[in-house]
């Protein structure tokens, strides 16, 4: 069945009900290209044109851009029409060396130095800094980010930061903004498998972000992560239902896989899912979209896009019909799990 990309689902336990489909901000933050801001407040224009009413966005996204842009676009906007979060973890300095200070990460990324901190000073200088990028002085969530291995690299740097946002006391900066309804729900942003169950055995969490181990490619969360959530009452958002670039260009040269170019596995694999997706007359991108949100703790998913045709064509897909046959046979050709939820 198609998917309205309006209809509101319950975060967790909480008071947030989001949009089914949002907005994720990386692209805002110019990442691999230079946009202008004229570009950039087309992508915005579009989205709202479209309906999109959730935007999800981070200071680590162009080191502060996203947030001025995406704050721009909206602050003149009823606050109470729009669902706003965005994320703490690391604070933002200016360098010792203004004027030679580079961070390749950002193509666009303005010249701040930032620093790792998930204590009780950083959780609140973070949340009231996002405030004044953002020109806003709510937003409903605040999600915990790159608490993980990716950007921590050992198992030993995650439990520090975990002691801190504990022990430290970043966590209940958190709880009692729930607490005086400053923001409605408490979320932390992961990119690998592992890190649900060590959230869940600290903290209360109302959602998880989740940047790639639930796509079509790659159902690896199935196996306990998502079970786990549902036990507890906590929602996912997808953050990257197109894997990063794949799974919305297709197996083309030089596509790219979490982050990287892919490799000649995943290609082949893509490869053969297009080949029923020509089937059935079922975009690759609209499978993609539509797949994750079949699951029940899946709240929405949040594409980024960098034009406004993207934003167009994202909206399409989400309400496209996608005939059972389909899933079916990419569970039969292995292409999928068997236990994945697909609407049936």
């Amino acid at each position: 069945m198609p998917i309205d990309p309006t209809a509101k689902r319950n975060v967790g336990r909480s008071t947030l009900k989001v949009p089914t489909l949002g907005l994720g901000t990386v692209f805002l933050a110019d990442p691999d290209a230079l946009h202008t801001e004229a570009e950039a407040d087309a992508v915005m224009e579009a989205a709202w044109n479209a309906g999109v009413r959730y935007f999800d966005t981070a200071p680590w996204y162009g080191n502060t851009l996203a947030e001025h842009r995406l704050g721009r676009a909206l602050w003149r906007r009823p606050r109470e029409s729009f669902v706003l979060t965005t994320k703490i973890g690391r604070t933002y300095r200016r360098p010792k060396d203004a004027a030679g200070f580079d961070f390749p990460r950002w193509k666009g990324g303005l010249k701040f130095e930032l620093r790792f901190d998930y204590g009780r000073d950083a959780v609140q200088r973070s949340y009231e800094d996002s405030l004044q990028r953002l020109g806003l002085n709510t937003v409903d969530a605040l999600a915990i980010h790159d608490l993980d291995l990716r950007f921590h690299q050992t198992e030993e740097k995650v439990k520090h930061y975990l002691d801190q946002l504990d022990g430290g006391g970043g966590f209940r900066v958190l709880e009692d903004l729930k607490r005086a309804g400053e923001i409605k729900a408490i979320g932390a942003g992961i990119n690998h498998t592992g890190m649900i169950p060590q959230f869940l055995e600290r903290f209360a969490m109302d959602y998880f972000l989740v940047a790639m181990p639930y796509t079509l490619l790659d159902q690896q969360a199935l196996d306990g992560e998502l079970a786990l959530c549902a036990a507890r009452g906590v929602s996912v958002v997808i953050g990257a239902p197109f894997a990063s670039g794949i799974l919305a260009t297709g197996a083309v040269r030089g596509a790219r896989y979490r982050y990287v170019t892919a490799e000649p596995d995943i290609v082949d694999k893509v490869k053969r899912i297009e080949a029923v997706c020509a089937r059935h007359a079922v975009p690759l991108a609209a499978a993609a979209l539509q797949f994750p949100l079949f699951h029940p703790v899946v709240a929405a998913t949040i594409p980024g896009a960098d034009a406004p045709a993207q934003i167009e064509a994202n909206v399409a897909h989400l309400q496209r019909a996608i005939p059972p046959a389909f899933w079916a046979e990419l569970k039969g050709a292995g292409l999928l799990r068997a236990d994945a939820p697909t609407g049936d």
